[in-house]
């Protein structure tokens, strides 16, 4: 038994050298995989393109001046209407007793101070003969001065009346389009309450919402380039005319507004538009990366792209600002470059990659 095990060993050693013996070569590994993104080709690239809406520059919310029941509704959602054109009205009896009540009060306050006029007169005369004191005539001027005020205030009251029989009915004040009805006939309002909303249709613009880590690619009077998608994309200038000072309290955006140099013909309120940085200023606008994606050495900033002809990878130079959320915006890429985003500490120049999506 003793000599069985040493023959054993032998044998299994002379079974490993044959095996080593019959591998030529040791195969190749297969190159690192790495996860990248190509600028340009991002749905995260800062291109400055943004959705918006076609709106009227100046939009008017409209209301009565009196309060009352509607009692009709000329115009629907819509409807193109002219300055002076009645669009509602409300029931004036209610107004018109007021008003006749005040031309009563100004005939009452008219025959008191015609009285008032014809003492003064009478006292006047006797103060001038001697046959009362000037204390008596004082008293006199006093209750006429004051008919005289009276008169004045009821005049004053009648004519807010006559006004306010002409605010039971709601008239444009500009030529445009209503945008919104927000009352019906049969109900009751009240004064200064918003029953509908005109804009006027002689300027429009562009409306569009930006995140706050945004507003600085679109400063006041920054020309930009509008395409609509219901006029086959066609294209024009805008420029931007007025930038919200405070987020949405909801949606935390900022409402941004875009005049229309050259409006296109068929542009209409309502419609969809695309709003773009122009070309000259795409390249200072930067790519959006995963923070991931910089390696840093020292004060120099760098991320790894992979060369399109061989497949190798190589440092390159770029300036970086935390937009939050484990982003950055980076600057002094190309177009076209294909960056690694993940494991870039385990690269070293020159290294052959594959990509993910070679996979």
């Amino acid at each position: 038994m003793r000599r069985i095990a040493p023959i054993s060993l032998v044998i299994i050693m002379c079974a490993f050298l044959l095996w080593g013996c019959g591998k030529d070569e040791i195969p190749e590994m297969k190159p690192q995989v790495v996860k990248t993104q190509q600028v340009g080709a991002s749905s995260q690239v800062l291109e400055g393109t943004y959705t918006g809406v076609v709106r009227g520059r100046y939009e008017t919310n409209l209301s009565f001046q009196v309060g009352g029941k509607v009692l009709e509704r000329n115009v629907q959602l819509g409807d193109m209407v002219s300055a002076g054109q009645v669009l509602m009205t409300i029931d004036a009896r209610d107004v018109a007793e007021r008003s006749n009540q005040s031309d009563a009060q100004v005939a009452s306050a008219k025959a008191q101070l015609d009285l008032a006029q014809a003492n003064l007169t009478r006292y006047q005369q006797l103060f001038a003969q001697e046959a009362i004191s000037a204390m008596v005539l004082d008293q006199y001027q006093t209750a006429y001065d004051s008919a005289l005020a009276q008169y004045n205030q009821a005049v004053a009251g009648a004519a807010q009346g006559h006004n306010a029989l002409d605010y039971t009915l709601l008239t444009a004040p500009m030529s445009g389009v209503i945008s919104a009805i927000n009352v019906e006939a049969g109900q009751v309002v009240s004064a200064g309450q918003p029953v509908a909303s005109m804009v006027q249709s002689n300027e429009l613009e562009v409306e569009i919402n930006l995140p706050e880590n945004h507003l600085q690619d679109v400063p006041l009077g920054k020309t930009v380039q509008i395409s609509f998608w219901a006029l086959k994309n066609a294209k024009v200038e805008g420029i931007i005319r007025e930038v919200s000072p405070m987020a949405d309290g909801v949606s935390r955006t900022y409402k941004v507004r875009v005049s229309i140099v050259n409006p296109p013909k068929g542009m209409y309120l309502g419609m969809t538009a695309n709003v773009k940085c122009t070309e000259a200023d795409k390249g200072d606008l930067g790519e959006l990366l995963p923070i991931s994606a910089v390696y840093q050495t020292g004060k120099d900033a760098q991320v790894w792209v992979v060369d399109k002809g061989d497949n190798t990878v190589h440092l390159k130079k770029i300036t970086f600002e935390n937009t939050g959320n484990n982003s950055v915006r980076v600057k002094g890429l190309s177009l076209g470059d294909i960056v690694v985003t993940a494991g870039v500490h385990k690269l070293h120049e020159g290294q052959k990659v594959r990509l993910t999506e070679d996979e």
